[in-house]
């Protein structure tokens, strides 16, 4: 899948939702192309000068390119939507984005193993139909009851997480604390050590 045919897909299904309808992604690379890439320091400083010209921002011809990009920081927020929201709308839809890694903490996936386990269990030819035809079925197995219990497996790992977190965030400081004490006594012996050799 690309970002292209993935758009094509998407525009040619969001008119079929209608509107106020709700569609949830995760941040696969082709869900979230940019609709206008921004400069980069890879960019060559007269492309940097071209895309602020464009965006009507000013800039004094002598500046470095270091400089050019400060002003592109500056601004780039304002131009760096993605093509999936600018779908989104265009047909008065939402899109709602998984959020990035922790993919344990979102039910679609245990719904979306679920479907795949039966497509894989029941394949016996290998046929692109046939596939097609389990995965229809998989999806048809999926009910409100098992989107319930999903969910409510979520909650309890969540749940989990926060009732840790104090934990991991104890390990993770004294991972990095450096004990003073025993830094302190050795600066002390080095120092006397130098003292004694004056």
């Amino acid at each position: 899948m690309d970002a292209i045919r993935f758009e094509q897909w998407f525009e040619n299904i969001l008119p079929k939702l209608g509107e106020n309808a709700v569609v949830v992604i995760d941040n696969a690379p082709y869900h979230s192309r940019r609709q206008e890439k921004t400069p980069t320091t890879a960019w060559r400083k007269a492309s940097i000068q071209e895309w602020l010209c464009n965006k009507e921002v000013s800039y004094d011809e002598k500046d470095v390119k270091a400089e050019l990009l400060k002003k592109v920081k500056d601004v780039k927020a304002n131009y760096q939507t993605y093509v999936v929201d600018e779908l989104e709308k265009k047909y008065n839809v939402e899109v709602l984005r998984l959020q990035p890694y922790h993919c344990e903490l979102n039910p679609i996936e245990l719904v979306w193993a679920d479907i795949k386990g039966h497509v894989a269990h029941n394949n016996t030819t290998f046929k692109f139909e046939n596939v097609k035809k389990l995965l229809q079925e998989g999806i048809q197995r999926v009910s409100a009851d098992k989107w319930r219990n999903c969910v409510d497996h979520i909650i309890k790992v969540e749940d989990n997480f926060y009732s840790n977190i104090d934990i991991m965030i104890d390990n993770t400081i004294d991972s990095f604390v450096i004990n003073t004490a025993d830094l302190d006594s050795s600066d002390e012996s080095s120092s006397s050590y130098t003292d004694d050799s004056d």
